[in-house]
């Protein structure tokens, strides 16, 4: 194999897996680190620089790195890391001034962002600094978008939603709720320099089947419902209620009807629970609320008596499945109904844009979505961009923050006459972590405690309020357990093949036996000759230079790697050297920096 430059981003990205598995690149090790110190207005800062909102996304992330955390390698669960997320928002001080400012002096630029979803936040949060007059169009009452109208406060308080967007809008950002954009053409005759469409995916999917008609008064589109609830529009339901879908939507779904008066809630499932679409952990939470999951049974028809809906008639599945795990065949084996006074439908979300004109210069695709370039987020038509679930479909927050940093950017280049798709390049800094004689600038001990549990409002006064929010969140010694569960993964092992003389200590002093000193080969090969088989091919193997003395590598497998840092301490020669890693990923920012940077050196 070729020796691997741990200077190297792409390398970095496979060593810290749950940095790069995060869409907005957070840096989970940094701030998780500033905990452990105490230090959590520090964190909720580095937090804040590529989330935006951890108050929020610590309490409702879909969490995409926690699988690619590699404490989930040696033991069942990874660190909780958006939890620790919730821990520095919780117990920060005030932030208001260690924000950026709007400038005094404006540049002139007019942006329209519609939507207040995270998205076009995000992109008012990037910009608004750099002197750009953004004004937010909503059509609700209150900012937020999904965050505000879909995701109960039970899950995320009202308070948290609030100081949280209130940081931006107080960089001057404009914001004009209770103002729906019905024409796309009309707001660009207005002469914004730029518009950006965060109106995300509002319309929930229908589910026509005999008797939709009929009870259309007991049958509620789940998005649209958890909106009238969330603005007190709806404030009961029916004592026995089925959610069709399984997703996160469905489970807010059910548990909010549990809190409407409900007394008997069932999600059904299509498909066995492999299938879901709900994390694992919201599952949970509503089964510890005992709402019953049924799997294995198809919508088949609402059941009418009277003019009322009554129930709903179900055919009951079975699936065969291939070693992949994926279905290969599927049959009705019967059919079932189950009684029932209200139904919610939860079975996807779809864009929709009846208020963009087609003769704009927009280009559609097959589905009647915006074609949007994934890099740029600039539609077909110059100045006009588009981000989060209005993009590309349904994700999560988390995607929609870094659409809109990404967007930022291209606005600001698109403004400033430039080309959008020209942006810096993503960089990586090392430097030693070394303190003194095996003192390090980390905690670098191995630390066996398992995940901690997340304290819960116990059972009967979940239901009283429907603002009584469930987690309560890690206390003192909940959040000093967990922050040592982390591996460090951003403190890179930095090799020098030519200081090494071969001696095996590091070796023999290593407690995961990932090091391993052999002659070069294939990488299959090599992978078996190890000392533990590197079985794990997605992750990359690091190969230094030929080592002076015999010419054969130095192979360390990153996957059983601990970052203890005992190679270093063992080492006579200093050949190993653990070197904290920074991953420069630029804002508008960023690129507004380098641009002044470079009219200073002409």
């Amino acid at each position: 194999m070729k020796p691997t430059d741990t200077a190297d981003p792409d390398y970095f990205h496979k060593v810290v897996d749950c940095q790069w598995a995060c869409p907005a690149h957070t840096p989970v090790p940094d701030y998780i680190r500033l905990i452990a110190q105490g230090r959590f207005t520090d964190a909720y800062m580095v937090n804040r620089r590529s989330n935006v909102f951890p108050g929020i996304l610590g309490r409702v992330c879909d969490r995409p790195c926690e699988p690619a955390c590699r404490r989930g390698r040696v033991e069942d669960e990874p660190v909780a890391i958006c939890r620790l997320k919730r821990v520095a928002a919780d117990h920060k001080d005030e932030v208001a001034d260690k924000l950026p400012r709007a400038p005094i002096a404006q540049n002139g630029k007019k942006i329209a962002l519609i939507g207040a979803g995270p998205a076009s936040l995000t992109v008012a949060n990037d910009l608004a600094p750099l002197g750009y007059d953004c004004t937010v169009f909503e059509a609700l009452e209150k900012p937020g978008g999904l965050m505000i109208s879909n995701i109960p406060s039970f899950r995320l308080p009202e308070r948290v939603l609030d100081e949280e967007i209130g940081y931006i809008l107080d960089m001057g950002v404009k914001l004009k709720t209770g103002h729906r954009i019905d024409s796309l053409k009309a707001l660009l005759d207005e002469g914004y320099d730029a518009v950006f469409v965060g109106s995300g995916a509002p319309k929930g999917k229908e589910l026509n089947l005999p008797g939709r008609q009929e009870a259309d008064a007991n049958i509620h589109i789940g998005i649209s419902w958890l909106e009238s609830v969330a603005f007190d529009h709806v404030k009961s339901i029916g004592k026995r209620v089925l959610i069709i879908g399984v997703g996160n939507t469905a489970m807010d779904c059910c548990r909010t009807s549990l809190r409407l008066g409900a007394d008997e809630v069932k999600v059904m499932a299509r498909k066995p629970r492999e299938f879901f679409k709900a994390s694992p952990w919201e599952l949970e939470d509503a089964e510890e609320e005992n709402v019953e999951i049924v799997v294995n049974h198809s919508p088949k028809a609402f059941v009418i008596e009277d003019g009322k809906l009554v129930g709903m008639t179900f055919e009951i599945m079975e699936y065969d499945t291939d070693e992949r795990g994926r279905i290969t065949d599927t049959r009705v084996v019967g059919e079932k109904t189950i009684p029932c006074d209200d139904v919610i439908l939860a079975i996807g979300q779809e864009n929709a844009f009846p208020w963009i004109e087609r003769d704009l210069g927009i280009e559609f695709d097959k589905w009647d979505v915006p074609v949007v370039d994934e890099t740029t987020f600039e539609s077909t038509r110059k100045g006009v961009f588009f981000g989060g679930d209005s993009a590309f479909g349904p994700k999560n927050i988390i995607w929609a923050v870094e659409h809109g940093h990404q967007a930022a950017i291209s606005i600001d280049k698109h403004c400033q006459g430039l080309d959008v798709s020209e942006r810096l390049p993503r960089g990586l800094n090392l430097e030693t972590a070394k303190m003194g004689h095996n003192e390090w600038a980390y905690s670098n001990g191995y630390d066996p405690s398992q995940r901690r549990q997340m304290t819960h409002v116990e059972l009967a006064k979940r239901f009283k309020d429907l603002d009584t929010e469930v987690e309560l969140g890690f206390d003192p010694q909940q959040t000093a357990v967990e922050v040592e569960r982390c591996l460090n993964c951003d403190v890179q092992t930095v090799f020098t093949a030519s200081a090494c003389t071969e001696c095996d200590a590091c070796i023999d002093i290593c407690p995961v036996n990932c090091l391993t000193i052999t002659p070069n080969g294939e990488e299959a090969d090599l992978r078996q000759r190890l000392s533990a088989p590197a079985d794990n091919l997605d992750q990359d193997l690091f190969v230094s230079e030929d080592l002076p003395n015999t010419g054969r590598v130095m192979v360390k497998d990153e996957d059983l790697c601990l970052h203890c840092g005992l190679c270093a301490e063992r080492c006579p020669t200093a050949a190993w050297d653990m070197a904290l890693s920074e991953i420069f990923l630029p804002h508008a920012d960023d690129e507004a920096a380098e641009r002044a940077r470079r009219r200073a050196a002409e």
